[in-house]
Order: C-alpha cells, then structure tokens, then sequence
C-alpha cells in the first residue's frame, strides 16, 4: 500500500522525522518497503500567468508567451506546449533553474537564450519535465487561485515523503490511510485525529428497493440515491494528487471519490447509474451460466459460488470485486446510487482470482473490511459529491442481517510473559491493549479482550500476545543468548556423511541436481511400476500431482532439459527423499503415518564416457562405466550384481546391487520403450540405490603385508550359454582350497561363430569363459602341488555347482 506521509500527519503527526516515522511503524508491524520523495530535486521553479501569447515570427510551432512571475516586469518565454494559452497558470522555471535529471543522469540547467532569434527568460514546464508524470502533451495548468510567483514546490506540496508498506495478510485494518494513523497513534501516543463526518441532510425521500437473500454473502448493505449530479464536474486538484500519490490515477469525479474514501478509511464502494437499474436490486449468489460484462470490458460467466448484486433484468454487479458495465456512470448520468456493504471474507476470497484479475476493493474485501463503518462511509461519500458534482441527498438505506460474531480472546499475562521472553506485569499488557483502543476486563493474572469490528485477525490467546509484544517494542527484548548445553555430535567411525557421497560423486565427474519431490503420476507407473502413489491433495500443477518413489524419473527430466539445449555430455546424480506407502510406519514427530521416506541416491550418464582425446575416439557411456561408479561409490566395500527386472531398465542389461546378500539398489540401461517416448539418441545408464547402505561402511582393520608371492593359474571354462559369469566365479571361490584361493576374475568370453563347426571343443549353445585364479598362502610359498589340488578342487566345485568343464 502506498500513501503520502503529509496525509498520514493529518491524522496522527507524532514528532517524529520522517525516517523515524518509517522505522516506528516497521518495528511496529507495519513493514515500510520503500521511502521516496514526491518529486525529484528542482529549484527555482515557480507559478506565472501567462498574460499574453503571440505566434513566433519565425516557427510555425513555437510560440512567444508575456508570463508575470511575481516581479513586477513581464518575462519574455517562447514556448512550444499546444496550450500554451493567455489566462492559465503553469510552472516557470526562471533564469538560473535546475530541472531534475534527464536520461543522461545529469541536471538540466535553464539559461538566457534565443530560439529562433526571439530571446527567452526561461521556461514553461510540462508535468513530465518536472518529472511529476508522464504527460507530455502540454503544459502543467495549475489551479486558477495559485499564488503568482509561489515556489511551485510549496504550491504542490511537493516536498512530501510517499510510503509504501508491505502488509501481510492479516493486516487488513492497515489497508487505509486512517487505519495506518490509527496503529501509529498506538505505537508513539500521539493523539489520533478522527474527523467528525456530520449527516448529510436528506432533501428528498427516495429509496431504491434492494432485497438480501443471501446473508452469508453480504452481512450489511448500505445505500443513498443522490439525485441531479454534475458527472462532468473537474476533480479537484488536491485529490487528483492525494489519488496519484497512492498510486492511482484520476478517472472522473465520482470514480475519483470513491476511490478517494477507500484509500482514507479502507471501505470500498460503488456507485451506480440509477436510471440504468431496471426495478430494485437483488443482493444473491449468482446462478449457473449468468454472464456479467464488467468495467473492465471483460465478460464472465458466474455460478452459485460467485456473489452478484442483480436488477430485475441482469446480473450488475460483482459483489465485493467489481462493477458492471450495464449500469456505470456516464457524462450523461444525473441520479446516482451509492452503495457501501459488507462482504463476507469467505464470499470474495478467491474469486477475482478465478477470473484473472485483481481490485482494490477484492483485496480488501477478502482480507476483512470494517462492516460498523458503511454508513459512514457513505455519508463521507455524499459530503464530497456534493462539494464537487452538486446534488440532492435521499435517505440512507441501511439493512444489517448477519455480521461477524466478535468472541472475547484471554490473555494470561504469564504467558505473554513466557512467549515474549521478558518480564512483564499485567499493568503494561493492559496499557498496551488500551492504546489500540480495545475493550477489556481484568482479572487476575488474566486480561480478556472484545476484539473491534475493524480487527479481523484476533481470535486465539497468541494474537494478543503479538499484539503486546509490538506494542512494548521488539527493540526492547532482550538480548540473551540461548543457556544450554552443547555437545558436538560426533559421527560414528563406521558411517560416512551425506556431503561424502556427493564429494565422491562429483570426483566421479557427475554433478549435482535438487529436483521436485512431486513427480507426474505417469512416470511412478512406467519408470518404477507404482500404481498407487501418494497423492497430492493441493498439487502445485497437474504435472506434479503425485510424490515420487524412485529418483530415476527427476534425472530423465534434467537429461531430456540437458538435451533440449544441445549438450554433448551429461552426468547428474541426486540424493533425495522417496515416498512409499507403508501401513507399519505411525506418526511421529518426523514421520507420517502409512508413508515411508527413505533417503536415496542416484545417477545417470549420457553420451561419451570421457571426453574426446587426440589418441582415439571415445565410448559411449555403457552398463558397465554405471558398474564401474558404483563399485567405486561403495569402495572399500565390494558389491555383488545380479542379472534383475525393472520396469524403467533394458530387460538384458540390469542388475540388482547386493551387500552382504541383502539388496540395495538396481544399475542398468534404460529400456528401449522409454528411451523412444523420451526421444532420447541413444540410452542412458542409471543406478538408484539406499542412501543408508551407501553412508554405511566398514572399520579398515590393519592386516599384515603377506611375506609369501601369490601364484597365479588361468584356466578356460565351458559352460551352457545361460549360465552367468557370476555364478561359475561364485562357484570357483566356494571350493574347498583350505583358504588359498584369494580371488577369481574373469578375463575372457570366448564364443564360436553362430552356424561354424564345432571348434575348440564347444558345441552349439556352449561358452568358453577364461578365469584368473590368484592362489597364496600366509605360512609358506605354495608348490607346484599345492596348486594343483587347489585348481583341481575349484574344477570339481565348478562342475557339480554349473556343469563346467575344463576346455581342451
């Protein structure tokens, strides 16, 4: 909300300077955003009648003005503004005058000089040259009494503060000028000035017929007829400014009225054109395909959820948001309606949202307005049209149905006490509460307070607290710092930090993402085979209605963004949280009932394994560069892979990640299908595994160096082509070696030509695999017969576990 400081000192003016004023209010409550003069630095600008104007004897466009500032001796001023006219007072910037700065940043001087051979004293000013607006089109004509030569600074008021507050939202009874006076009233004790608005006498005995049929929609309506008005009346200047300086611009003198009574006490209105309304009006909810064209020049569509104001004929209004077009005001309008009500919060929250816009009155309207103060307003309002447009007054019609019930709030001042964080008695929380103007009643140790019509936002004991609390002054809490025992917590040895994972990670050459947790509901049933997420109740948008349960789909999603921008390259991981339904889980303070969260980590790759190099081309990235970065992820830790299905993984190249036999996580490719519905060139690799298993690991415990050099033996298996690499390996390191098998590695798959004879000893659908097999011993060097019986043991194991046989 934005206003003039001069306006605000009318009512309340605490001796204060202005940067005092601000930070009062801010500390208050009220945060103060921004802090601006009214008009940029200009000096020697004053108010001169133009007395005569003649044409320039050598410009058509130009010309030549006789302006009396005040000096006795007429000024000779050539000036090109098309209303440059005898009779009219503007600005004149005098010899010597410095114009605010131009685009250049520098100030614009004004010297003697000729244009076109004729001399000119100075220069008449456009609202734009004085930076007071945007208007160009000529010059600024100043009101018929504005004192000749009077600074124009002191004839504007231009050395005036704006302000504008950032108010949240239930703040709603310091959306007015008063109402901001009224809380800086309380804050300083400075009387609060309160206008007396005296009954406007009525001249006539006119209502007009208005029915309420939906008291949950309106709990007050209030009404006049003002007869024989002038709608083609001038607004007066100083509320043309008043209204400018808010912010808001000058439409016509009735617009301008009530724009002007709800800035200064926060209560929108509306007038009507009454010869426009067909019969009486009906105050209901709207109906189902009723349209309204409004103000704005948009056309609606309401239903039963939307408030309307209707005639016999239409729909004519917008209740609490906006007027109608049908029944506006004109030139040609000369009896109007004026009409103030109260809506209920909850009737107009939301619904000028629906329709994709906003009003002032909306704002209002839906955070909570005054309803004891509507005939106020309009005896306010009528005041001003009379002063300004003429006419005569009917009576006021005012029908009160339903208006919010005001529940007396406790405070108990040992709480406030507690909450605060300071000593307080009961005499200062009552003092406190007084000077917001509340009525109370005291008890002991206890305060119980009548919340006024204007505050929306006091309902529970902790509002009263806040409202204590800013009136005794945050700058008065004390200071102490927290008294506590602090006891540094030190990880355990066998458990690494997140930020290791992710230092490793990116040691890798992957890099960070943070993505979403809500996820499209099609990606948990394709890439993790979740057909019943957790849903959202209020999602954000409908591509982020459900919670994800896997991170792969998060990672597609930045691949795809990665893509779309042409980089050649891309490794991305994330650690986050994942939500599965799981009906043991109960709530606690940091779980959900039927929810489990736990942390994973997961990575892709795409494109080259490296980066292009002058010795050769580089691979893709492939199953086994995800392998690769697992292993390494998990070292010293050694995991086992084993052949898996997963709905987002190529069915041929995935595995499921084990430690210790229990499974962790899955690495693989992406499969085909998806790969074509992502329009992908070429498959990426993933893996997602426990975060837990991950930061888990284990306690290096120091062995000694072995004395004795470990014998090496390569042997060439034959297997049935199903049988896994894995599975013969596992059956090698099960043989019974007494201890001096160390480890087996493959090294070879050899397979004959599909369709060729029989070679090497393998038949059709057989597989040679070439095992390295590392013998050693901690007591002695092993013989040649040792390790013989050890690989003959590893033979027989391999050949009853997956019927291999030794290659000829």
């Amino acid at each position: 909300m934005q206003f003039p400081e001069s306006w605000l000192r009318e009512f309340c003016n605490p001796p204060l300077t202005s940067e005092e004023l601000a930070d009062t209010l801010t500390m208050g409550g009220f945060e103060v955003e921004e802090r601006r003069p009214a008009a940029p630095p200009f000096t020697k600008i004053v108010v001169g009648e133009i007395k005569d104007a003649v044409q320039h004897p050598n410009a058509d466009r130009l010309r030549v003005c006789q302006v009396d500032v005040g000096q006795g001796d007429l000024l000779n001023i050539v000036c090109g503004a098309p209303n440059a006219r005898v009779g009219i007072k503007v600005p004149t910037a005098l010899v010597g005058a410095e114009l605010p700065p131009g685009e250049d940043g520098k100030p614009f001087h004004i010297k003697l000089g000729k244009l076109r051979g004729v001399e000119s004293q100075g220069m008449l000013c456009s609202a734009r040259e004085l930076q007071l607006s945007e208007d160009h089109g000529g010059l600024l004509e100043l009101a018929a009494e504005a004192p000749v030569g009077t600074d124009i600074r002191e004839w504007l008021r231009l050395d005036d503060t704006l302000l504008t507050l950032k108010l949240t939202p239930n703040l709603a009874h310091g959306l007015s000028v008063y109402g901001i006076a009224r809380e800086l009233a309380a804050l300083t004790g400075t009387p609060l000035r309160t206008p007396a608005i005296e009954p406007v006498v009525p001249q006539h005995d006119d209502k007009l017929a208005v029915k309420v049929e939906a008291p949950d929609l309106c709990g007050r309506f209030s009404g006049r007829i003002v007869r024989g008005v002038n709608t083609q009346a001038t607004t007066p200047a100083w509320m043309v400014d008043r209204l400018a300086r808010c912010g808001q611009r000058s439409v016509t003198a009735l617009v301008d009225i009530s724009n002007y009574v709800m800035f200064e006490y926060g209560q929108p209105s509306h007038i009507f054109d009454l010869d426009k309304i067909h019969g009486g009006l009906t105050v209901r909810w709207g109906r189902a395909g009723e349209q309204l064209k409004l103000l704005n020049g948009n056309t609606i569509t309401v239903d039963e959820n939307v408030g309307v104001i209707a005639d016999d004929k239409e729909v004519e209004s917008l209740a609490g948001i906006m007027g109608g077009d049908a029944t506006s005001v004109s030139d040609d309008t000369r009896n109007i309606y004026v009409e103030a009500a109260f809506w209920w919060p909850e009737a107009v929250q939301g619904r000028s949202r629906r329709f994709n816009f906003s009003t002032d009155a909306g704002h209002r309207y839906e955070r909570g307005v005054d309803p004891s103060r509507t005939v106020q307003v309009i005896e306010r309002i009528t005041q001003l049209i009379q002063e300004i447009c003429g006419g005569q007054a009917g009576p006021i019609d005012d029908q009160t149905l339903k208006l919010p019930e005001r529940k007396p709030v406790t405070l108990r001042v040992a709480r406030a006490e507690r909450v605060i964080g300071m000593p307080l008695t009961q005499a200062q929380c009552a003092d406190a509460l007084r000077r917001l103007g509340f009525s109370l009643e005291e008890g002991e140790g206890t305060i119980t307070v009548t919340p006024p019509p204007h505050r929306f936002d006091l309902s529970i004991e902790e509002d009263l607290i806040e409202e204590v609390a800013r009136l005794v002054g945050y700058q008065h809490l004390p200071t102490t710092p927290p008294l506590a025992p602090i006891a540094a917590r030190v990880r355990p040895e066998g458990q690494r930090s997140r930020f290791d994972v992710r230092h490793r990670l990116a040691a890798l050459g992957y890099q960070e993402t943070i993505n979403f947790s809500f996820v499209e509901a099609e990606w948990e049933r394709d890439l993790a085979g979740n057909a019943d997420p957790v849903k959202l109740l209020n999602p954000i948008a409908s591509q982020m209605s459900v919670m994800r349960s896997s991170l792969v789909g998060s990672l597609l999603q930045v691949l795809k963004f990665n893509l779309d921008r042409k980089a050649p390259r891309v490794r991305v991981f994330e650690l986050g949280r994942v939500f599965l339904r799981d009906s043991s889980v109960a709530t606690t303070d940091s779980t959900v009932k039927g929810v489990r969260q736990p942390m994973r980590v997961a990575g892709l790759a795409w494109g080259d394994a490296q980066a292009a190099r002058w010795e050769g081309k580089p691979q893709r990235a492939d199953f086994y560069d995800a392998k690769g970065d697992v292993e390494a992820l998990l070292a010293p830790v050694l995991p086992t892979f084993e052949r898996t299905e997963h709905p987002a993984l190529h069915p041929g190249r995935a595995a499921r990640v084990l430690l210790g036999g229990r499974e962790i996580g899955v690495v693989g490719e992406l499969h085909p299908r998806w790969r074509q519905q992502w329009d992908f060139a070429q498959a990426p690799v993933l893996f997602e595994l426990d975060l837990d298993a991950v930061t888990a690991r284990t306690v290096p415990v120091a062995q000694p160096v072995a004395k004795h050099q470990a014998v090496e033996r390569d042997i060439a298996l034959v297997v049935a082509e199903s049988v896994a690499a894995g599975a013969v390996l596992d059956a090698a390191r099960a043989a019974p070696t007494q201890g001096l098998l160390r480890d087996a590695v493959l090294f070879d798959i050899y397979r004959p030509q599909s369709g060729a004879a029989s070679t090497g000893g393998l038949a059709e659908g057989e597989k040679s695999l070439a095992v390295r097999l590392s013998f050693q011993s901690d007591a002695s060097s092993l013989t040649d017969e040792q390790v013989d019986m050890a690989v003959q043991a590893v033979l027989a194991q391999a050949a009853a576990a997956v019927g291999a046989r030794l290659r000829a």
